[in-house]
């Protein structure tokens, strides 16, 4: 996604993420040094900002942007930034968007504080809007988010995964705070639950197509995702659905082969030969085909929608998504 799609995404709201950008920046403020120079690195790295670009649009769709979208769209970025500041202590990940990660700078006790410190703060705001949808909704997707983490972790040691429990866990992972961005948004804008309803499948459906375009992106992407190296799920030996669909569909003495490389830690010339066995079996291209079936399913939860520039933006967002070489 360049810079220039995502501004012309972002134009129906433009006005309204100026406003979250200082209300964000706002809410991450403390009386203690150490939270201050922590939270002002992170607010240095400037990430597309998608979970609070949906958080608006689905509020706009739905009746417009208010205070509570506002809060809502602030809870939902500090979530994600909590959780992106644990995934990189459990992952020992030195990097994060090119830059340094927290653990690598200021080592994992203070990183784990922060996070936990970035959460509190969410839903501090949410108690004291009284925004007690959002609390269930959200505490709802951490519960998701860290079983999907799991469950990946048992997999992946035991390298026992299938398409259903793959699905299963990018749902946990990735597409479930995406459906809570779109569904806090339409809380904040509607008592309508057809909408909510509707907004939220949307962005369940997003998630999943994101995340199996990521996926995709790993093997064959031609640029490095935020500086990571090409194949580095297997590397890391996640195995996602292209090779699960290669592996299924190829000749067991293949797979056999592969999965032994896997296990024993594949590096350098034998993840290549895995990527190749992928595209050989088609695993690229059925996977293709599933992130394309699932950006289809988003489109028409928005169906119901009138025309507007935001429904435009949710749509365009979508091809994006499944189209994307970064």
């Amino acid at each position: 996604m360049t810079n220039s799609d995502l501004s012309k995404i972002k134009a129906p709201i433009n006005e309204e993420l100026q406003n979250f950008n200082r209300l964000y920046k706002d809410s991450m403020k403390s009386s203690v040094t150490l939270v201050d120079l922590v939270t002002g690195y992170i607010l240095k790295q400037k990430g597309k900002k998608i979970r609070p670009l949906l958080v608006l649009l689905s509020a706009k769709l739905c009746g417009g942007v208010t205070e509570r979208s506002y809060r809502g769209a602030i809870l939902v970025e500090l979530l994600h930034t909590a959780t992106l500041v644990h995934d990189d202590v459990v992952d020992d990940a030195k990097k994060r968007r090119g830059f340094p990660s927290i653990n690598a700078i200021w080592k994992n006790k203070i990183a784990v504080l922060l996070g936990d410190y970035l959460l509190a703060k969410g839903l501090m705001l949410s108690v004291e809007g009284t925004d007690f949808d959002f609390l269930g909704i959200v505490t709802g997707t951490v519960k998701r988010m860290s079983e999907g983490e799991l469950l990946q972790i048992s997999k992946t040691r035991k390298l026992n995964l299938d398409e259903e429990t793959y699905f299963r866990i990018i749902s946990d992972k990735t597409a479930s705070l995406l459906a809570t961005c779109c569904e806090i948004g339409a809380h904040s804008a509607t008592e309508n639950e057809e909408k909510r309803q509707m907004m939220k499948e949307y962005g369940e459906n997003l998630g999943m197509a994101f995340q199996i375009r990521d996926d995709i992106l790993d093997l064959v992407g031609k640029t490095k995702i935020f500086g990571k190296d090409q194949g580095g799920d297997i590397k890391e030996k996640k195995v996602t659905l292209p090779l699960l669909y290669a592996i299924k569909n190829s000749p067991e003495k293949e797979s056999a082969e592969v999965i032994k490389a896997i296990k024993k830690g594949a590096d350098g010339e034998s993840v290549k030969k895995i990527i190749e066995f992928a595209v050989k079996y088609k695993g690229i291209e059925h996977a293709e085909q599933v992130a394309m079936e699932y950006a289809l399913k988003a489109e028409k939860s928005l169906e119901k929608f009138e025309d507007s520039p935001e429904k435009e933006s949710l749509m365009s967002l979508l091809h994006f998504v499944v189209e994307r070489n970064k």
